[in-house]
């Protein structure tokens, strides 16, 4: 059979490249599956993210609790080695701890209630001579009245923030128990892991194969020692401070000298960076209500015993224990603040003193020789050197 003869100005399309142009008009076989992994992926991906928001509180309460277990650890191995079983040995340090914590808690809120009180009391006494001191030192003629008119008149501003604290009373409320929840699931965990810590480090060591339980050991104990080592350390230099500054205002005749010493002795040691400024305002507040001058000698006595801490105390019993470069200390800090917050920035120095350590352990140090690159006071010295031997050989005219 013949086939009909093609038209005058069509194209004859042969049967290859019919199938060829049906194969590239036709999906890859790959890409629904491809399609299908991606869309598996973002779906992980969401779900992790979802997972990961919602146990970061449990996250960040598991790792504080990890890190009070390690401080407890030497005083609860010191009390076993002893003879003592280690859950009653856990008990007794944890019992001990939270004794300190109550106290303090308590003796806090007995001491900002009286300052809350004596500053409400002297309020109108210093008023009063404020007012007259800027009468007569810039030879005005305010008084107390135009004040409280003044005060009146912004009332508005006054109850406004009265109901905005009013409303959100509940969401403090809320803060609050949360805080305490956290606080008894903190508790309820350190308890755990530092009775139980003997039978979890061999239970991660079953694990891993017999060469890698050394490296994890060393690193469990170096994490032991610098943890223990800063909270003794600091709380050595709490006890210290709060000496020092507790007989400094009972010099000058401050109210509840003993509680105010305490407080800036706990805060100022254990708060990073920022705890001495938070902790020298309310020694401040107080000697405001007796003497404004007091105030001034109080500010002067804390940067001078900051400066003996850093730069005398603090790195004669740091020496042995948490040995970390201040610069280093402050980044790890501000680091540790900016990921997990105020206990970020709690837990940054231990943790970085840890991994310090556990670095040094493996990193190989070599010996640097002198060179004049390195010390600018060697290059100059070593100029001068170079200049003196020209002259000794440059002969004599």
């Amino acid at each position: 059979m013949v086939d009909p003869p093609a038209d005058e100005g069509s194209v004859v399309v042969s049967p290859s490249a019919s199938r060829t142009a049906d194969r590239a008009r036709r999906m890859p076989p790959w890409l629904p599956k491809a399609m299908a992994l991606a869309f598996v992926l973002l779906g992980a991906y969401e779900l992790g993210t979802w997972a990961v928001h919602r146990l970061l509180g449990l996250f960040v309460v598991v790792l504080v609790a990890f890190f009070v277990s390690l401080a407890m650890e030497p005083a609860v191995d010191g009390l076993a080695a002893r003879g003592m079983p280690r859950g009653l040995a856990t008990g007794l340090v944890f019992v001990v701890l939270f004794a300190c914590l109550v106290g303090f808690s308590a003796a806090l809120g007995i001491l900002l209630v009286e300052t809350v009180d004596n500053v409400v009391g002297e309020t109108p006494r210093l008023l009063n001579e404020s007012v007259e001191w800027i009468n007569r030192t810039f030879d005005q003629d305010f008084t107390v009245t135009q004040l409280r008119e003044r005060l009146l008149k912004d009332s508005d501003v006054i109850s406004a923030y009265a109901e905005r604290a009013a409303n959100n009373a509940w969401g403090l409320s809320n803060t609050i128990l949360g805080g305490l929840v956290r606080f008894l699931m903190i508790a309820l965990f350190s308890i755990y892991l530092t009775a139980y810590g003997p039978r979890m480090r061999r239970a991660i060591c079953s694990l891993l194969p017999p060469r890698r339980h050394d490296a994890v050991l060393r690193a469990w104990d170096l994490a032991i020692e610098k943890t223990g080592g800063y909270l003794y350390s600091r709380a050595l230099l709490a006890a210290i401070s709060a000496i020092a500054h507790g007989v400094f205002l009972a010099i000058l005749g401050i109210p509840d000298a003993v509680a105010l010493g305490i407080w800036f002795g706990v805060i100022a040691s254990f708060v990073p960076t920022v705890g001495t400024y938070i902790a020298g305002i309310l020694p401040v507040l107080v000697a405001l209500t007796v003497s404004p001058i007091d105030a001034v000698w109080i500010l002067i006595f804390v940067v001078v015993y900051q400066l003996f801490q850093d730069y005398i105390l603090q790195p004669r019993l740091t020496a042995r224990t948490v040995d970390v470069n201040p610069a280093v200390a402050l980044l790890a800090v501000l680091g540790g603040g900016a990921l997990l917050g105020a206990v970020g920035a709690l837990l940054a120095i231990p943790a970085t003193a840890t991994v310090q350590a556990f670095l040094s352990l493996y990193i190989r140090r070599y010996d640097v020789p002198d060179d004049p690159r390195i010390d600018h006071t060697a290059r100059e010295a070593l100029s001068d050197k170079s200049a003196d031997a020209a002259e000794d050989d440059a002969p004599a005219r």
